[in-house]
């Protein structure tokens, strides 16, 4: 690969703070004035992003690529994979849905195409960039997987990146991971990583000193920073197995209690963070109906299989617990995209696109009936939002294979520029839309959030946060605090070393 410089981060396994760190560094050359794009070849998430061209890509490097200051593109993510059912997964080629796959016919019969996806795509990006911020994914010392796999080090030698391996000393047992996985790999690849970042510290890190002179003596490899840990930062999580953490962050004793539903299929649950940032709202992540009490607001949100997710429903007890709420307390809900779907008379999946059931009944808190289609809608949306006595500009993005027939007596939610979208009930405690980052609208949110408040007798509070604007300080937040901690002129040499020798002594 020609023109721009690469470096890679790989994990020791999944969750150890990979995406972050990637963030940080896109964030980190950019603000040195290389222009930056961040890369991961394949990414198995439910949270995605929208392009602006109307792509499908993995939501981490749709923010990875706002905290570098550039335009997402596919080439940033050519393939993402979207778990639906079982065994499977729906594979998204450059923004599109390709088609569905059992993980070992993945792995058999799409290997070679992928592996051309891949080239072509880290070429152009290489072509018209100065540097590239490449993710791994899971660990690379998979031996089971290693022979086809299209994300760690066979990226990493196509790109002719050095690698950073990080190991996260929250999950304990770090020097046994990083060494093990060192370990793992194969000789030429072992020379490829250029040192190691110890992610997530907390404590006394002269502690931590004596360990860190063993490891670099005993590998060979140089630590290159310890990070500490760095709480409250409002950057898009991708990662489901991060839902665990967001309620325990929390101060339970605010004002506003939200429930979100996390169904097994959730997906695009980053659509609640705005209410992470508020001052009066706590928010939880509800799986089961003992769980929801009576919350202020309930929040279903998208889902990538939506009559499954809807069966979960009803088995956990929560669809009972949800209409009681609402006939009986009146209590607010608000569906988004899968939710929406939900909330309404009947879904059907004539062609089994998500589940072998074709028909299921809905919530019937709205007059909305469904149909899963084969088509995929994947659109940025602006329109007017009517709501709280008020017309709210908004902005969003949908990705759904469904459409919704709402009844002609109802009340719509969004007028857009190409039609109408979702719908609400007259008193609007319960309201739907397709449109994911609905509560990233900062009027609309506050709005939504103060007659909540009057409700309960309290008194509003006005001119609340820019969650944009929090959000651009946050990516400089994680970058000034990942840079004091690692050895950056360390980093850099060994880039450029890298670049020109393409192997580190």
């Amino acid at each position: 690969m020609a023109n721009a410089v690469p470096i890679m981060f790989q994990g020791t396994h999944s969750d150890a703070g990979k995406s972050v760190i990637v963030t940080a560094f896109c964030r980190i050359f950019a603000q040195d004035g290389w222009k930056t794009v961040p890369f991961k070849s394949q990414n198995m998430a439910l949270n995605s992003y929208i392009t602006i061209d109307g792509k499908e890509i993995g939501r981490a490097q749709g923010v990875q690529a706002e905290a570098a200051g550039v335009v997402a593109t596919t080439d940033m993510n050519p393939i993402l994979l979207k778990p639906n059912r079982g065994n499977q997964a729906q594979v998204v080629v450059h923004g599109k849905p390709f088609r569905n796959m059992e993980a070992g016919a993945y792995r058999q019969d799409f290997f070679q195409t992928g592996l051309k996806l891949i080239e072509e795509a880290l070429g152009r990006l290489s072509e018209a960039n100065d540097r590239i911020v490449i993710e791994g994914a899971g660990s690379p010392a998979e031996v089971n997987l290693n022979d086809r796999e299209l994300v760690n080090m066979r990226v990493a030698r196509m790109a002719n990146a050095p690698v950073i391996l990080i190991g996260d000393i929250e999950k304990g047992g770090v020097f046994a991971s990083l060494v093990g996985t060192l370990q793992l790999m194969e000789p030429e690849d072992r020379d490829r990583v250029v040192g190691v970042i110890i992610n997530k510290f907390r404590g006394d890190i002269r502690l931590l000193e004596s360990g860190l002179e063993w490891f670099e003596k005993y590998t060979g490899k140089p630590v290159l920073g310890v990070i500490p840990y760095l709480p409250n930062l409002n950057i898009d999580a991708e990662d489901s197995v991060i839902l665990n953490q967001y309620t325990s962050m929390q101060n339970s004793d605010k004002d506003i209690d939200i429930a979100v539903i996390q169904y097994p299929k959730i997906s695009n649950f980053t659509d609640v963070d705005p209410f992470f940032v508020e001052s009066d709202c706590h928010v939880r992540f509800i799986t089961n109906g003992d769980q929801l009490k009576e919350p202020d607001l309930i929040i279903l949100p998208g889902s990538k299989n939506t009559i499954e997710d809807y069966q979960f429903l009803q088995e956990s007890g929560l669809a009972r617990k949800i209409i009681d709420l609402h006939t009986k307390k009146k209590t607010k809900i608000f569906g988004i995209c899968g939710g929406y779907q939900m909330m309404g008379r009947s879904i059907a999946d004539p062609f089994g696109v998500e589940s072998p059931l074709q028909l299921t009944d809905g919530l019937g808190l709205l007059p909305v009936e469904t149909t899963i289609t084969k088509e995929k809608k994947t659109v940025q949306s602006e329109g007017e939002i009517s709501f709280c006595g008020k017309i709210f500009n908004v902005k969003g993005y949908e990705i759904h294979m469904g459409t919704s027939l709402v009844s002609q007596d109802s009340e719509i939610l969004i007028s857009t520029r190409l039609g109408l979208d979702g719908c609400k009930n007259k008193d609007e405690t319960a309201a739907g839309t397709y449109f994911h980052g609905i509560f990233h609208n900062d009027d609309f949110r506050e709005a939504l959030i103060n007659g909540i408040r009057v409700k309960k007798g309290l008194g509003p509070i006005n001119d609340r946060v820019s969650f944009n604007l929090l959000r651009e300080e946050a990516f400089d937040r994680l970058a000034d605090h990942v840079r004091s901690h690692v050895k950056m002129d360390m980093i850099e040499q060994k880039m450029n070393e890298f670049k020109k020798r393409g192997i580190v002594k």
